[in-house]
Formats: structure tokens, sequence, C-alpha cells
């Protein structure tokens, strides 16, 4: 029977450029044997990041803790230098970060441009869950984090000091490399089939002060949907911007796509839309509500970590180019 619920299925569908049938029509089917509880992180520093999640999945606890916990290991980590402490900074010197966090109820927080707090995810999980709002910025993101108790530092560190000093003497040319964009982006399903998601970055090497990328925006740099799975994304967030990635991504999966073909097709996106950015990476991640993982990017060299049953693994994607 054509009933409305089919006409707007049909009509969501169409919009996607999804081919329809009813089989595409439904939810990703429950597995017999599920494969969850699962943590899935971009880029090789996320086998550190899963392991602390894992910490808490493994025991049966929250995922929301867990995405938590596991990228604030990468923001604390000064080695590297495209998340948190040891950021490169923007074109002014300072260090900016940003980042979001999303639950299985559709809730979401998100910083852009705070300074001087080295766990910013810590600070979207507060916004929250403390207030009525999804995204505070630069000053009023910093009062609301130190109202909270979170301590004022110097995210530089020397090495990321020398590296600004080095970019000013060869001319400053802002931004100076767009390939400096290794953010976290991390997913997980817990125990109990919730899903939660968080992102977190210091952005572009030397920025122009304000820019703000797709990390901490709720449907580009991550989106989670706990009938359907979730999705994160890293590269060079103008990109992912402008096709709203993650959200695209999920919606994919809502229709019956696998979380690879999922990101793949993202990434075809852009590629059609700016096939000039061929300098550019991007790449995106994405679970179900099974628990399957998947990714994809524009490049060759991204590559992912996906911890199950406590063993912790680095996957190198597919890619376009």
């Amino acid at each position: 029977m054509y009933t409305r619920r089919t006409f707007l299925q049909t009509s969501i569908a169409a919009s996607l450029g999804v081919a329809v049938s009813e089989k595409v029509l439904a939810y990703p089917a429950p597995l017999k044997q599920p494969k969850y509880p699962v943590v899935v992180s971009t880029w090789s520093h996320g086998l550190k990041a899963n392991k602390a999640a894992w910490e808490i999945l493994g025991s049966s606890g929250y995922a929301l803790d867990a995405v938590e916990s596991g990228v604030r290991i990468t923001e604390a980590d000064p080695a590297i230098n495209s998340v948190g402490y040891g950021g490169l900074p923007d074109g002014s010197g300072e260090v900016t970060l940003d980042a979001c966090i999303m639950d299985e109820k559709g809730n979401a927080g998100s910083v852009v441009c705070l300074r001087y707090i080295m766990h910013p995810v810590s600070v979207a999980r507060k916004i929250m869950e403390k207030t009525p709002h999804v995204i505070l910025a630069d000053r009023g993101a910093l009062q609301f984090a130190i109202s909270q108790g979170f301590k004022e530092e110097d995210l530089l560190t020397p090495e990321s000091r020398k590296a600004y000093e080095t970019w000013k003497i060869s001319g400053g040319n802002s931004p100076a490399d767009r390939l400096n964009h290794d953010t976290i982006g991390m997913l997980a399903m817990d125990t109990a089939g919730n899903l939660a998601g968080a992102c977190t970055t210091s952005g572009l090497a030397f920025k122009l002060p304000g820019r703000v990328g797709d990390s901490p925006i709720i449907g580009a740099g991550l989106y989670v949907d706990n009938e359907v799975g979730a999705a994160t994304a890293t590269g060079l967030g103008e990109l992912i911007l402008k096709i709203s990635g993650s959200f695209l991504i999920v919606e994919l999966m809502r229709n019956g796509w696998s979380p690879g073909n999922a990101c793949r097709e993202a990434v075809l996106r852009i590629n059609k839309k700016f096939p000039f950015e061929k300098s550019a990476q991007v790449g995106f991640i994405a679970v179900t509500r099974n628990g399957e993982t998947g990714g994809y990017s524009l490049k060759k060299g991204f590559d992912y970590a996906v911890c199950r049953d406590g063993i912790n693994e680095l996957v190198n994607a597919d890619y376009l180019i």
C-alpha cells in the first residue's frame, strides 16, 4: 500500500539520491549476533584513545563516558599537533580549540574558538548537560568553562611555539599547511546499545583567527542517531561543512547503506562538487546501530582504529584517489 509514510520516505530518499525500494527504506536490520560494544576513532592516535574508551565499554559502561574519556587522551598529548595541548596555533599565535559531543538521545554540546582549556570536549559536555544551548564560542565559552571549574593553561608547547615562529619568518601565509588536520573523531556503542560520539581539534595550522571548521558543528563533523548509527569526519573542514558530511552518512545508513558505502558516497560528493580540492584530505568513519563499522577517504593514507572484544586494531581505509 502506498501510504503517506511511504510517500515521505520516498521523498527523503530521492533528495539524498538514493535508489528507493522497500528494503532500502528500512533501518538496518538487527543482527543475530550484534557487533557491540565497539569504539572506532580516526587516525593512528586513535589506538591510545580507544584503549581509554574500552576501559569503560569493556566494563559495561556508558558510551558517552567512553568517547569523552577516549578523546581526552589525544587532547592532552603534546605530540599530536592538531588537537588540544600542543596544537599548532592560529595566525595570531593563539591555540584555539573546537570540539563537540553527542549522546544517544540526540543531545549535543559544542565549543568553538576556546582558548586556554586543555579539554574542550569536557566543556562541550558541560554545555550539553548544564545549559539550554548547544554551542558556546570564544570568550563566552571560556567564561563558562571557568565557571564549571576548568583551569586556564598555556596550550603552546616549545615545539608548537617554534613551529609558529618558523612559519612567521617564512612569510606567514595563512593557512600554512592544508594537510595539518588530523582531528580525532570517536564513535562508540555500549552494551546497552547506546551510541555516542565526540570530535575535537585545534583546527587548521596557522588558520585565520576566528576560523571554525567542521569538527564542532553537529551534522558536519559529527552526528549520532541511535535508531540508525553515527558518523564523524576528519580532514579539510571547509569541504565537510559544505555537504553536512556526517549527517549525510547517517541518513544514507537510514536508507540501508553500509557504513563503508555511506562514507564513500560522502567522499564522492565532495570530489564531484569540488574537484579542484584534490590536494586536500577528507576522511569519514561510521558505525551502524548494530555495531558495524566502516570508513573511506578522499586520498590514500587515512587510517582509523577499531576496538572490539578488547582487540584494538588499525584499519587502512579505502580511498578514491
